[in-house]
């Protein structure tokens, strides 16, 4: 008999084979596991629209709009989507001891996320195939749709003020990815927001990038900043501190990810970088010899050279601190 938490479903009844997804969702490795329809995401296009018309796009993003919130113009035949998540929130806190280091988001920490996250869901969909003939098409991070909105339609959790999708039981600290299918399935329901008057994340954001509650300027973002090869302004140089590859600022701050679940995949613990890049090696370093020790990780896929011009935006405010110290 499979148990599973009938509270997952938000009321409903869950079908066999939801509970049987559930069930080997968890025995793959996947932390969390929803469901949603098919439906254009409609909530966000005018959002989408509007930072299009504002110039707030960036190049990591599929500019049709249409392919954003439609899934079936990624697969025509979809009927359910399964929605799923796993923690990157492990226990570390070793530090290097490079003289000059730049600061990794966790979402680098360990092994690349996507190659991790889509072994787990093709393993997912070998053991759907045991019980069920389905079509499917899935993406970690790669897909036009706007995952996050997914995964707050299908009860993941809920919009932070920062943006981030929030769950309950692991907070923030999540990789998300779904597979579109033509199974049919039952669906979850939306979670209510449970941000309250806190605004702590707004408050925290060095460069302003969140100006109020869900509205992110992601040109000005440093998770952006550090992997964009357009030239970036002075003012929000100086404010990139030493994070050499994304930022956790937000995340770090929101009471929502203290006392959660600690994540236990080990493929996300930095045993190589411990959380920091060594800022004098990668003056030196080879692209081979890059590729070789970093090639693992997320934050490698912009290339040594991204890299090494945020080290020197990094020795740049390193000193400037250090000066204004005398």
């Amino acid at each position: 008999m499979i148990e599973v938490d009938n509270t997952l479903m938000e009321g409903k009844t869950m079908n066999d084979l939801n509970k049987y997804i559930v069930y080997k969702s968890k025995d793959v490795g996947i932390d969390i596991c929803r469901f949603t329809d098919c439906l254009p995401l409609k909530t966000v296009e005018g959002q989408l629209y509007a930072r299009k018309e504002g110039n707030r796009m960036t190049e990591f993003e599929e500019n049709d709009i249409n392919k954003r919130i439609d899934p079936k113009l990624a697969f025509p035949s979809c009927k359910s989507i399964i929605v799923l998540g796993i923690s990157y929130n492990v226990d570390y806190k070793d530090k290097p001891n490079y003289k000059y280091r730049g600061k990794l988001s966790m979402s680098s920490w360990g092994m690349d996320y996507h190659r991790v996250l889509r072994e787990k869901i093709e393993n997912l969909i070998g053991e759907i195939e045991k019980r069920a003939e389905f079509q499917y098409k899935y993406f970690v991070d790669t897909g036009p749709l706007v995952d996050r909105e997914l995964a707050v339609k299908a009860g993941v959790g809920y919009y932070g003020k920062n943006c981030s999708v929030i769950n309950e039981e692991y907070g923030s600290f999540i990789f998300l990815g779904h597979i579109l299918t033509d199974l049919e399935l039952e669906f979850n329901s939306p979670v209510e927001s449970q941000c309250g008057d806190c605004n702590l994340c707004l408050r925290a954001c060095p460069t302003g990038a969140l100006e109020e509650s869900g509205q992110l300027n992601p040109k000005k973002c440093i998770s952006y900043l550090t992997q964009t090869k357009n030239e970036i302004p002075t003012d929000l140089k100086k404010k990139m501190g030493i994070k050499i590859y994304g930022c956790d600022t937000c995340q770090l701050v929101c009471p929502k990810n203290k006392g959660v679940k600690k994540s236990d995949h080990e493929e996300f613990i930095p045993m190589i970088t411990k959380g920091y890049m060594d800022l004098e090696e990668l003056k030196v370093i080879s692209n081979s010899q890059f590729k070789r020790k970093y090639g693992h990780m997320a934050g490698s896929w912009r290339g040594k050279n991204i890299l090494k011009r945020n080290a020197k935006i990094i020795m740049d405010n390193v000193f400037l601190t250090e000066s204004s110290k005398k």
